[in-house]
This record gives C-alpha cells, structure tokens and sequence, in this order.
C-alpha cells in the first residue's frame, strides 16, 4: 500500500465485486468492500462515468485532514456511502461521508495503522501496531471485538465465509470468526506475515518474510502447498483464472513477479 499524504482525497466511490466473465448487473451504489475485494481482483467493471476522454477534467470533491503529522497508508474501504480508512500517528480509524468528507465517527486505537480496513456485514475490520485485530460496528464506531496477536497486525485483513483472514508480525497467520473473534486456527510461517491474505475455492493464499508463499487450507490451516521466493514476499498475492500471481524482493536490489497454475 503507498503513502498517500496527510488528506484524503476522494474523486469517485463506485466499486462492485464480480468475477471474471459474469454478466453484470450493476446497483446504483456499488461498493469497495475490502482491499482484494470478494474476488481478489483489483478493477472496476461498474465504473460508467469516469473514462478516457473525461477522467483530464477530475477536480477535487473534498479533503478530510485526518491531524498534523499524521499519514494515510492504507486503501479505503468504500460501502453504503461511507468511507473507512485509518491515520498512522493518531492511531485512528475513520469514517467519513463518502459524499461530503464529513465524520461520522472515530475510533482509536493504541497504536499505528497501516492495515486497510475491511467491510462486512455492517462490521468495519482493521489491524493495528498494538497487535491486535480490531471488529467495529460500521454505524457507530462501537468495538465489538478484539483479538490479540504476538506481534503488529500491519496489514489488510481478507473476510470471507464469516472467518477473518489475517497475517502478524509475529509470523502467524490466523482465522477469527468474523462474529466473535474466537480463534479458529493459526498457522506459524518463519517470519513475519506481511502479505494481506487472498481467500479462494476454500483456499487461503499468503506471503512471508521467510520467501516463502504459502496455500493453507480455509478452514483447518493446515499447509497444503508452499513454494520458495528469492526474496521477502511482502505483496498481497492475487487469484484470477485458475492462477495465483504474488510479487517477491529481494534486499531492495531486485523483485520479481510469480505466477504458479496447474499444469
């Protein structure tokens, strides 16, 4: 996820999740959900107004100043016409009208977020420095739950079939059940967990700082595959069509992208 600066600039929300090749039948408000979105995919069939020939004559909608000092690292989460996103510095998760920029709420936390917040089911999910992985009613801000890891929770959580997929710096990656926050399984990979986890087919997809990129089973954790990078695997791995792509550094001197599919 890139700095962004200390505003939230905002230009258009309308976002779906679809598959590939389905027939779409787009609502009047569709939204971004999560950071992979329900499909892993990263674009925007639904998108009728912005294109080519108009997007040059973008202007500036609102901008919401989250304090002094403060940074916006993560990726909005856009659904139901607010916007979720939290500020590093000050610790907070926002929620803004996602067509004025006015607050609706806030909610700290005890430590920074760099975590993409993730939207299901009126509940707002978002990892923090302080370890934990927090639940958030999406109305009002109220905690619902928290769960605490060993380690910062600095990366975007995947919901998906009522179980909350996330990675720790403490080299786990853990299933939480998306009402409770109960411990569904956790499995330790040999370093820190910094990939946002891709959900897919019962499948969970993530990467680590051991280089190694790892398949795990949705509902047990057990390992069913794994495969060994040249370098950190710091990216969120992405599934489309029957093949899982996820980027791989290695010491800042070079990177490479993977792609594994059936033979």
């Amino acid at each position: 996820m890139k700095r962004l600066s200390i505003s939230i600039l905002i230009l258009c929300t309308c976002f779906v999740p679809v598959a590939w090749g389905e027939q779409l039948t787009c609502p009047a408000h569709t939204q971004w959900a999560q950071f992979h979105r329900h499909n892993m995919h990263r674009f925007n069939p639904c998108e009728k107004v912005l294109n080519v020939h108009n997007v040059g004559s973008l202007q500036l909608k609102w901008s919401y100043a989250t304090g002094s000092g403060t940074l916006v690292e993560d990726s909005p989460a856009v659904v139901n016409g607010v916007v979720y996103a939290g500020s590093n510095w000050n610790y907070t998760v926002f929620a803004l009208k996602a067509s004025t920029g006015a607050k609706l709420w806030s909610y700290k936390t005890d430590g920074w977020l760099r975590s993409s917040p993730a939207v299901a089911n009126g509940v707002v999910y978002v990892g923090s420095n302080d370890n934990n992985v927090y639940a958030l009613n999406a109305k009002t801000g109220a905690k619902l739950w928290c769960y605490t890891t060993g380690g910062p929770v600095d990366h975007a959580p995947t919901v998906a079939n009522g179980v909350v997929y996330v990675g720790s710096l403490d080299s786990n990656v853990y299933a939480l059940n998306a009402s409770t926050g109960a411990l569904l399984w956790g499995y330790a990979t040999g370093s820190y967990a910094t990939s946002s986890p891709a959900v897919a087919n019962g499948v969970v997809y993530v990467g680590s700082d051991d280089h190694n990129v790892y398949a795990l089973n949705a509902s047990t954790g057990a390992k069913l595959w794994s495969y060994t990078t040249n370098g950190e695997v710091l990216s969120s791995p992405t599934v489309a069509n029957g093949v899982v792509y996820v980027g791989s550094v290695r010491s800042n001197v070079y990177a490479k992208v993977y792609a594994f599919g059936l033979k």
